[in-house]
């Protein structure tokens, strides 16, 4: 049989010590990453649902809306406030943009503002 320990007491308690520290790390390091990932998927599960609906403000101390998205718009900036969907479809008639990504006018069932001339003046006020 292919032996290639030492043949000595010495130097075979020195391996174990050394393998047992190594073991030690390995274990350590293990455990480690599995807090993590438990902590990830709790995160995960714990994190609140993105709103249905958000504005997006622009810059400056009354931070007008710019733009309407949907929660999960990934063209969103990152000033914008949540708001709901009759609040949505209200500021999409008064004639704020909708996001040409998500389309929030479509899922709404605004289509074609344009057309009418009761919401395109209520939009021009």
């Amino acid at each position: 049989m292919f032996d290639d320990l030492p043949p000595d007491l010495d130097r075979l308690h020195t391996l174990r010590v050394w393998h047992t520290m190594w073991l030690q790390r390995i274990d350590a390091k293990i455990a480690a990453l599995t807090r993590r990932q438990t902590e990830e998927e709790r995160g995960r599960r714990n994190r609140p649902a993105p709103p249905e609906w958000i504005i997006e403000l622009g810059i400056g101390e009354r931070r007008p809306p710019l733009q309407i998205h949907t929660g999960d718009c990934h063209m969103a900036g990152k000033r914008n406030r949540p708001v709901d969907r009759d609040e949505a479809r209200r500021l999409l008639a008064m004639g704020l943009k909708a996001c040409g990504h998500c389309r929030p006018d479509s899922l709404l069932g605004i289509t074609d503002l344009s057309s009418n001339p009761a919401l395109a003046a209520a939009a021009a006020r």
